[in-house]
């Protein structure tokens, strides 16, 4: 583990008139500098001053294209010349404590950066390609904010039902999703709402994405076959009140988080499925018994992510056609409704958007979907029952939030359907 230099150029913030523009003007006002430290400081500085998730370093034939995603979207920021790039990658390579010399294989690396007045974690991993080799940093959210249910996107409804099954005294709730849906936020909401005087709380996870006080994190480490299935097992043997489990990626895994939920824990977890109908048809495939799943899950969440039309610069628009038949909109109600779209420019890095919001599918499991969960019933037909009951589909609350002016349906349909 190595750090970043503890004292980083001091860098004025960006104006968010010209925020790409002022990026890359930064970065090629450097590129003569023989150091790659300036580069480098700045890099982390201004990505985690745009909320950016990921800084990518492509080798190119005409050099090290340098690129952020931001909002789940990949943008071009700049491209170094050829003669910069293992000084770039070097110095990456040795503030992650990686070996400089292997250049052939995977290689995972941790910095702590000291930027924006706070301590940020970086996970880095660099491979090899046929241009040479390529580095990925991902940059962990501020460990000192934490998100409200309100804030994620979920509405009044939603919230209640989890909150409701946070405050069981035991059983599971489920975050589930593709990757880069937002699951884990969902995650550490859930755990610092269940974060109290009086509970021991423990989480497993790989990494640890956030470091919040007064619970005991563990990191999971292969290397070592410290999975998640080994740091669960020895956890029920401590006395918890509280586990969160970062992810359920194997049956083993699974049987073992219902196995606490029904004996008198609470586990927040997550999980790679689509929707929460597929959730309980993943669990059958793990041959967990359909009455462990009925009693141990009091909540599933799927979930999506949606860019946000920019506040800066937008217009609104009557619906197309084909807008109509998505938003599920009669001719008459067309007539009195205006959407709104952003507009490309230099504060949105001319995508329209800026800034993204959650989309939940919150299933409840009261009386009625234990029933037919422990009955053998698809997930389908269960996903029907709950929307007869009052659940909202993913598709549902993209309409609403297209409807509300905050979205599109071009988002959406990127999104949903691609």
């Amino acid at each position: 583990m190595a750090n970043v230099d503890p004292m980083p150029p001091k860098l004025a913030p960006l104006p968010p008139e010209s925020r790409q523009r002022a990026l890359a003007d930064e970065i090629n006002s450097l590129v003569d500098v023989v150091e790659a430290a300036p580069l480098i400081n700045l890099l982390i500085e201004r990505s985690f001053e745009l909320s950016a998730t990921d800084v990518h370093f492509d080798p190119r034939s005409d050099g090290l294209a340098i690129r952020l995603r931001l909002d789940g979207v990949m943008h071009d920021v700049s491209v170094l010349p050829q003669q910069m790039t293992s000084h770039i990658l070097s110095r990456l390579k040795l503030m992650s404590g990686m070996n400089i010399t292997e250049r052939r294989l995977v290689q995972d690396g941790h910095i702590t950066s000291n930027t924006l007045r706070k301590e940020r974690d970086i996970r880095v991993c660099a491979g090899p390609t046929i241009y040479g080799e390529r580095l990925v940093l991902r940059l962990m959210p501020d460990g000192d904010e934490y998100s409200t249910l309100t804030s994620l996107g979920m509405d009044d409804q939603q919230q209640e039902w989890v909150e409701s099954a946070l405050n069981s005294p035991y059983g599971m709730v489920l975050s589930v999703g593709p990757v880069g849906t937002g699951k884990s936020t969902t995650t550490y909401s859930c755990l610092n709402a269940l974060n109290v005087p009086g509970r021991s709380l423990v989480t497993i996870e790989d990494p640890v994405e956030r470091r919040v006080a007064g619970v005991n994190q563990i990191q999971t480490d292969p290397k070592i076959n410290f999975g998640f299935t080994e740091a669960l097992r020895g956890i029920l043997r401590q006395d918890p009140d509280v586990i969160m489990v970062g992810e359920i990626r194997d049956a083993e895994t699974a049987h073992i988080a219902v196995r606490a939920g029904l004996t008198g824990i609470r586990v927040v977890s997550t999980l790679h499925a689509s929707d929460t109908a597929s959730t309980i048809d993943l669990f059958n495939q793990f041959e967990i018994p359909r009455m462990f799943i009925a009693d141990s899950i009091n909540c599933l969440i799927a979930q999506r992510l949606l860019r946000k039309v920019c506040g800066q610069d937008q217009e609104t628009y009557k619906p197309a056609p084909s807008d109509c038949k998505l938003l599920r909109l009669t001719e008459e109600q067309a007539q009195s409704i205006e959407l709104v779209r952003g507009r490309a420019s230099s504060a949105n890095f001319h995508s329209g958007y800026f800034g993204r919001t959650g989309v939940f599918e919150v299933m409840r499991f009261n009386e009625e979907i234990r029933e037919l969960v422990s009955t053998g019933r698809s997930g389908r037909e269960i996903f029907e029952a709950a929307r007869a009951k009052g659940m909202k589909s993913l598709e549902d609350v993209a309409i609403e939030k297209v409807l509300a002016g905050i979205t599109t349906t071009d988002e959406m349909v990127r999104v949903l359907w691609h």
